[in-house]
């Protein structure tokens, strides 16, 4: 039997011997918008709802609503903040005249979030989507 460890090894030796054969391609990554501050926010409001789980008084529970409101609103404005530098963005590329940064910008922006799928393909036509399934599937395509 697999287990997380060995499909790990596995992943990690397909990558590289993809990179070393074909060259591998770097996903595009997100600005994190979350900051020291953030964090901040987040140690705060976690200790402040272990005080209210060891004594949950009206006092500890007022003050954890206000640290929960203080800390949600934080994140709000610092994700309203990144989407309107991400909206901003391509009109700085055509300032500059960047058509090329300027079409690739609008088209990340009207796709949104796509997520990966990890689907593999039996003999059969059959799609495999469970871990062990898919490295036994692997492991006999390579054999």
């Amino acid at each position: 039997m697999f287990n997380v460890l060995a499909c790990q090894n596995i992943k990690e030796n397909f990558t590289t011997s993809a990179k070393e054969s074909l060259g591998l391609y770097e996903l595009k990554q997100h600005k994190p918008w979350c900051d020291e501050e953030c964090i901040g926010f987040l140690d705060q409001r976690k200790q402040t709802k272990m005080q209210w789980l060891q004594d949950s008084n009206q006092s500890n529970v007022n003050n954890l609503n206000n640290v929960r409101h203080e800390a949600s609103r934080h994140f709000r404005n610092k994700k309203k903040g990144n989407l309107k530098a991400k909206i901003d963005e391509p009109g700085t590329y055509s300032k500059i005249k960047n058509v090329r940064d300027l079409y690739k910008g609008i088209i990340d922006f009207m796709k949104g979030y796509q997520p990966r799928t990890n689907r593999v393909k039996y003999e059969k036509g059959d799609l495999v989507t469970y871990c062990h399934s898919i490295l036994a599937r692997w492991r006999n395509h390579i054999s």
